[in-house]
């Protein structure tokens, strides 16, 4: 058997691709399936099955047109709804592959529709080997149960009970269990940072599984559920149908700096890709910040939304072709173009640059001490109950966009997150919005706690 997991840092996605006596099978791949080609090509196999554990939520798939590419079989589970060719998974579905064995399990609770994947090397025994999970169980959590239009929070978080513990949990101690998502995702919220387990290690140690009662299961999966991005629903719709070959998506075209100046002046949005201290030290005024060194696509869908038809600000053509590629893992595909020869370009054509001021954490501690300044710490609830400075208000950045006309202060604006990411973009937030007195904290809490400044913890109070 040959075996192998693929995964997307910035989406925090994990994709899988099987293969026994030349036929392979791919479990939830990415958008741009050219990986899982070469893959194939390399080991000598021919993809034949693609399965989906579920209609994903957060990126979009390429089921579609690695089917298209490979004429493979795609497989789903019965109440997806899905518009293309397919097979429907249920209980008793059982498929070979060569030597390899693989039994669906229908594991609604994260979605109606969600299945497991019981993975079986007849070539070495003929007991289970592994699991993949999809989002039904991940490692350390459990799929959130908040994203489906039929059903409420509370029905899904009761099947998902019924899933782990009568289907999942039945399973043996030494099954390794590989989910769809790893730590960082927001399709749950407590994973830990391996990229796989097992089913005993699981049961012993993931929070979730603890809940023996399942009234209790479901009163605690279904509060203090992380905000759910608007695009997420639309992006498991993009899902259902199948998504368009990314070859055949437009090319990007240029755009100069007085289109731009006219396109801004309309409510345009411009997407400055570049690091947090290019666009600090520059950037043209108006634009968002959302760099490509963090999960760039994730903060891009929830902040810009699928609809926005963004033109990108970069320093580079490998900057755009990587912005290009990850706004269409979620469904941004309608790009206006971008800035001909960049924040450079924008000066060449006699337009001013704006400047984002930073401050250190040691700065910013000074100004609190004199009464300078007022702290917005735009971190998920979680990290803010966990600690805090003394006197921040709390906006985190997942529900920003609802929360700006609130935000009121006669003194600058430091804003901070955990590392300096996510502030970035929550300022360049603000200043579209006519904020002319934000500051960027470097470094974030993080740096904060390092300086050992004082902190304080206790449960947030919506802003």
């Amino acid at each position: 058997m040959y075996f192998e997991q693929f995964y997307l840092g910035c989406l925090a996605h994990a994709s899988y691709l099987l293969a026994s006596e030349g036929e392979a099978i791919v479990v939830d791949p990415q958008r741009d399936v050219e990986i899982y080609l070469e893959a194939a090509k390399q080991h000598g196999v021919s993809i034949r099955h693609i399965f989906e554990t579920h209609l994903h939520a957060d990126f979009v798939s390429g089921h579609k047109e690695l089917a298209a590419r490979t004429g493979a079989t795609i497989y789903i589970g019965g109440s997806a709804g899905a518009m293309f060719p397919h097979v429907a998974v249920k209980d008793g579905f059982a498929l070979r592959v060569g030597r390899l064995r693989i039994d669906g399990l229908e594991t609604p609770g994260h979605t109606p529709e969600s299945i497991c994947l019981v993975i079986t090397d007849e070539e070495k025994s003929q007991r289970p080997w592994a699991v993949l999970t999809g989002d039904t169980l991940f490692i350390g959590d459990v799929g959130r149960p908040d994203l489906s239009k039929t059903h409420t929070p509370q029905e899904l978080a009761g099947l998902m009970y019924d899933s782990l513990h009568g289907k999942l949990l039945t399973l043996p101690d030494d099954v390794l269990v590989y989910p769809a998502h790893g730590a960082g995702s927001l399709c749950g919220r407590n994973m830990r940072a391996e990229r796989f387990s097992t089913v005993g290690t699981e049961r012993l140690t993931n929070y979730a599984l603890q809940i023996k009662r399942r009234e209790d299961f479901v009163r605690q999966m279904t509060s203090n559920l992380p905000a759910r991005p608007d695009y997420f629903l639309e992006d498991a719709a993009i899902n259902r149908a199948g998504a368009t070959a990314m070859t055949e998506l437009p090319e990007l075209q240029p755009i100069s700096a007085a289109e731009l100046s006219l396109m801004l002046e309309r409510g345009a949005i411009a997407l400055d890709v570049r690091p947090n201290d290019e666009f600090a030290a520059g950037h043209v005024p108006g634009s968002i910040n959302v760099a490509l060194s963090g999960q760039f696509a994730s903060w891009a869908g929830a902040v810009l939304g699928l609809s926005a038809n963004p033109v990108l600000i970069a320093e580079t053509t490998e900057q755009l072709d990587e912005a290009r590629l990850r706004l269409a893992r979620v469904g941004i595909e309608n790009l206006a173009g971008y800035l001909d020869g960049g924040p450079a370009g924008w000066e060449r054509a006699g337009f001013a640059l704006q400047q984002l001021p930073q401050i250190t954490v040691q700065e910013l501690n000074s100004r609190l001490r004199a009464n300078t300044v007022q702290v917005l710490d735009v971190r998920r609830e979680g990290e803010w109950e966990g600690g805090h400075i003394s006197g921040a208000d709390w906006y985190p950045l997942d529900r920003f966009k609802t929360a700006l006309p609130a935000i009121v202060s006669k003194q600058p604006l430091a804003v901070h997150c955990k590392g300096g990411y996510r502030s970035a973009i929550a300022c360049s937030l603000l200043q579209r919005e006519g904020y002319d007195n934000v500051i960027n904290v470097i470094g974030g809490f993080d740096a904060w706690l390092e300086a050992k400044l004082p902190a304080e913890s206790g449960a947030a109070v919506s802003a």
